[in-house]
């Protein structure tokens, strides 16, 4: 919770804080950011904010709908709002399972509507074909 709260409030230093060194993201799909991310530094730098030249700054709204927590896994469903710099609108409702050990994010699969994804974010990008695929 603390973490989604830290991107929600653009707090850089506990977006950091919040993951192991050696942590991995698993975003699902065919997109261009659909891979595992492995090390804290590509998640936040190269994954998350590879975001950053897509919306436009200041309209990033997370609203944290709903957690379950069982040992260490925490699956965190939330809400993404944004303007897009072409003009569209990003709206998304997500599903994290997090893994959490000794109070930091060691791992996390992340559940999006793709397509929604595709089409607000990456609107010159050919869904029919696999990421990487020429």
């Amino acid at each position: 919770m603390r973490y989604v709260e830290a991107v929600r409030d653009g707090d850089a230093d506990v977006i950091h804080d919040s993951f192991a060194e050696d942590a991995t993201w698993h975003y699902p799909g065919d997109l261009p950011i659909s891979k595992v991310w492995h090390g804290r530094d590509a998640i936040i730098n190269d994954f998350l904010g590879g975001m950053g030249p897509i919306l436009v700054p200041g309209t990033l709204e997370v609203e944290l709908v709903s957690t379950i927590a069982e040992g260490d896994r925490v699956v965190a469903e939330w809400t993404s709002r944004a303007k897009t710099v072409h003009g569209g609108t990003y709206d998304n409702r997500c599903i994290g399972i997090y893994t959490v050990r000794d109070g930091k994010i060691t791992s996390v699969i992340e559940y999006a509507d793709t397509q929604h994804v595709a089409a607000a974010l990456f609107s010159d990008f050919d869904t029919r074909q696999p990421a990487g695929a020429e």
